[in-house]
């Protein structure tokens, strides 16, 4: 049966540009608001902006949200443009550079990986350690709203890497996708589900819906995958990055599951995350001996770029870790605006 016609258009709903965060990014925001021209020139000298930071990190989600669903307002054809092509591959060059630098590199996939399963010591480690052990229902909130970036497009930049990949890899990965995306229910796709968690909460459930609330550190995870599907390149990083996600996402998926019952969550809450505590449990088998394995089998001179795309993950999410926990631990908010 057809979704009712009110879901179906808030389901298609584009977000509207955001404001600027530096000279990069109202470069970008303030051209997408008129037509493309073809001499459209634009600023491509991000050498001097922190490439972590919020003027890059906001001027490279916007240029690859044109791949996805675009902007309410924005020309599609703004999509290929070539001076935006040429910006925005100045803007990956400086973030895919600082990743590059801040990773320790090396191709021992099965090491990084067994890395990656290695649990901390400290129970209360991590954003899900500390709101498991004594997070405030503030505090869960925000950490929703932060990971909304990411969770309601879960599955679609990893999508990229189908027509990368080859024999096993290639229907293994989407065996993996398609748990992602329902399992042919668009009521069970792990997005949907999500939407249904920031509904549960008393959040909005809209698509980008909080961009103006997080910082670049919420922006950056994201931007890894997207700048990871779009280069045919960074296909091992890609499929690095997903193997880490899978690997992961259970021990913190079930640390959330317990913070969400302490506090009496709606069942709505639960669900997201307990959905992942099984579904990741299995991924990470068939991501490790089937995805990778077999994709190194076939192009072993990928293993560095495999490690690289795992380490990166790493630095990523520990640096969104340490920048809200810093700002808990003073007592403030780690959002940009109040929610309420």
């Amino acid at each position: 049966m057809a979704a009712p016609l009110a879901e179906r258009d808030a389901a298609h709903d584009a977000a509207a540009l955001p404001l600027p965060r530096g000279p990069l990014s109202a470069a970008i925001v303030n051209a997408l608001a008129r037509s493309p021209r073809p001499d459209c020139l634009l600023p491509a000298d991000a050498s001097r902006a922190d490439p972590y930071g919020d003027d890059l990190q906001l001027a490279l989600q916007v240029c690859y949200e044109l791949h996805y669903r675009g902007f309410s307002g924005v020309d599609p054809d703004w999509e290929w443009n070539p001076d935006l092509l040429r910006t925005r591959g100045a803007l990956e060059r400086e973030f895919l550079g600082a990743l590059r630098a801040d990773t320790p590199g090396g191709a021992d996939v099965e090491g990084a990986l067994e890395e990656l399963l290695t649990e901390p010591a400290d129970d209360g480690a991590g954003l899900t350690g500390r709101l498991a052990a004594d997070g405030t229902w503030p505090e869960v909130r925000e950490y929703l709203v932060h990971r909304s970036i990411y969770h309601l497009k879960e599955a679609d930049p990893h999508a990229w890497a189908i027509p990368r990949l080859r024999g096993q890899a290639k229907a293994a990965l989407v065996a993996v996708e398609f748990d992602e995306f329902g399992g042919g229910h668009g009521e069970r796709m792990h997005s949907k589900l999500y939407a249904d968690l920031l509904a549960g909460a008393g959040l909005s459930p809209a698509y980008l819906g909080y961009l103006e609330h997080v910082p670049a550190h919420a922006f950056a995870p994201v931007n890894m995958m997207s700048m990871f599907g779009l280069h045919r390149a960074l296909r091992g990083a890609l499929v690095g990055h997903f193997a880490a996600a899978e690997i992961t996402t259970a021990p913190s998926a079930q640390r959330m599951v317990r913070t969400l019952r302490r506090h009496g969550a709606d069942e709505a809450c639960v669900r997201f995350f307990s959905e992942h505590v099984e579904a990741d449990a299995v991924h990470e088998q068939v991501m490790r001996h089937e995805v990778i394995g077999d994709l190194l089998g076939r192009e072993p001179e990928l293993a560095a770029d495999v490690v690289f795309g795992i380490q990166a993950t790493e630095l990523l999410e520990g640096r969104l870790a340490d920048f809200v926990l810093g700002w808990w631990r003073r007592g403030e908010s780690s959002l940009r605006q109040p929610l309420d």
